[in-house]
């Protein structure tokens, strides 16, 4: 669908984001579609994109919620996520949030260390209630695929390894408190490769019979995680179809539930960051356009070196080398570095694509900096799903500490 960011820019001003809700259907229901012959639950990665309104856009499709904070999980709830489609993951729990998960009932808390594990058997002892969990084992796989969303290596913080994992299992057999109900891998972000994947989960269904065989424990969810790509340049991606039947190959025999937990699949692409153009100038031969977006709204580009695919607005003429760069008081507030864009004048517009995953999630109030608007388009119509931020808005908590 085409969307009119003039239009926008003019209702509700820049810096914005503004997100495809149809788009965000389509990309869920292919997803969907390719597992639908076999038991499924596609639990979105609330962190990819947590704005109330998706979430619950998401709900109304049937997904579930993939959450790593008790936060996110509440966000589920509240926007009407079932309780029995919510999935707590993340490495590192306080005991609050561990009661929580528990008295809210959710589907299972997904463990990432032994340590972990007892501390859940210990809160579930304490509230006297059994704690349905998976343990999320890590693969040793490269996931081909930028450093710092590579998660299934050794080397990485998440899951256990094999050993590990099936002592786990042991005792949340023998626990009182812990009933072990699935497993769960991830070996990273923006995977474009299928063979990491089939390598993975081949050896975690292995793994799942290994259970079933010598240790009768018999699991109901193998949560593929997530990770499938988007295209930002010019990737190749993966097949869903594709992926769907590799990860059903690799359980044939087994009576098992598929969970799929895409973020950045479901919702990157559907999001563009719409900033103006301040003013431009030249440091000796060397050319900036200055917006009034920055880093604070929109990090991947200073974080991950991430590329976004960046236009002027109704400009195509005479392009020239250049930096775009944000207001803040960082040298590391660029959005691109040494690319060919036209000359502009103040005001004009300039479009970030894919910029609906890890966007406005990953954004702070830097530089006392107000996070900007969000606006979601569907059937041909905007409104807006998060407004802007005010200075009011930004020390509302500080102030009545004043002496």
């Amino acid at each position: 669908m085409k969307i009119n960011f003039k239009e926008l820019a003019n209702k509700y001003q820049t810096p914005y984001y503004v997100y495809d809700f149809d788009d965000i259907t389509k990309q869920y229901n292919e997803l969907k579609d390719a597992f639908k012959a076999r038991k499924s639950l596609i639990s979105y990665a609330v962190k990819a994109n947590s704005n109330l309104s998706v979430v619950q856009h998401l709900a109304k499709q049937g997904a579930g919620a993939d959450c790593v904070s008790i936060g996110e999980v509440k966000r589920a709830l509240k926007v009407g996520v079932p309780k029995y489609k919510i999935i707590f993951s993340g490495v590192g729990k306080t005991d609050d949030e561990i009661r929580q998960a528990l008295e809210f009932d959710i589907l299972m808390i997904n463990v990432e260390s032994e340590a972990e594990l007892r501390r859940v058997a210990l809160m579930a002892k304490e509230l006297n209630k059994e704690a349905r969990i998976s343990i999320r084992v890590n693969p040793n796989v490269d996931p081909k695929t930028h450093p710092y969303i590579s998660t299934g290596l050794h080397e990485n913080k998440f899951g256990v390894d094999l050993d590990t994992a099936k002592r786990m299992y042991i005792f949340a057999k023998k626990s009182e408190n812990l009933d072990p109900v699935g497993i769960h891998c991830h070996i990273g972000s923006q995977l474009t490769e299928l063979e990491p994947i089939k390598e993975a989960v081949n050896i975690i269904a292995d793994l799942v019979r290994n259970l079933k065989s010598a240790l009768k424990i018999e699991l109901k969810f193998f949560d593929v995680g997530g990770g499938l790509g988007i295209v930002y340049d010019n990737e190749t991606l993966i097949d869903t179809y594709k992926y769907a039947q590799t990860v059903l190959d690799s359980l044939f025999g087994l009576d098992i539930t598929v969970v799929c937990e895409p973020g950045r699949f479901i919702v990157g692409n559907s999001g563009t960051f719409v900033t103006k153009v301040l003013y431009e100038k030249v440091n000796g031969d060397k050319r900036f356009v200055i917006v009034d977006g920055a880093m604070n709204d929109l990090l991947r580009p200073a974080l991950y070196d991430a590329y976004h695919k960046i236009e002027v607005l109704d400009k195509s003429d005479d392009k020239s080398e250049c930096n775009v760069v944000g207001p803040v008081c960082e040298s590391g507030d660029f959005f691109a570095k040494n690319i060919e864009l036209p000359k502009t004048e103040h005001n004009d517009l300039i479009s970030i694509a894919s910029a609906g995953a890890y966007g406005f999630t990953m954004a702070s109030n830097y530089n006392t900096r107000g996070k900007v608007a969000e606006i979601a388009v569907e059937n041909g119509q905007d409104r807006l799903i998060r407004k802007r931020e005010t200075f009011e808005d930004l020390i509302a908590l500080e102030e009545e500490y004043l002496q």
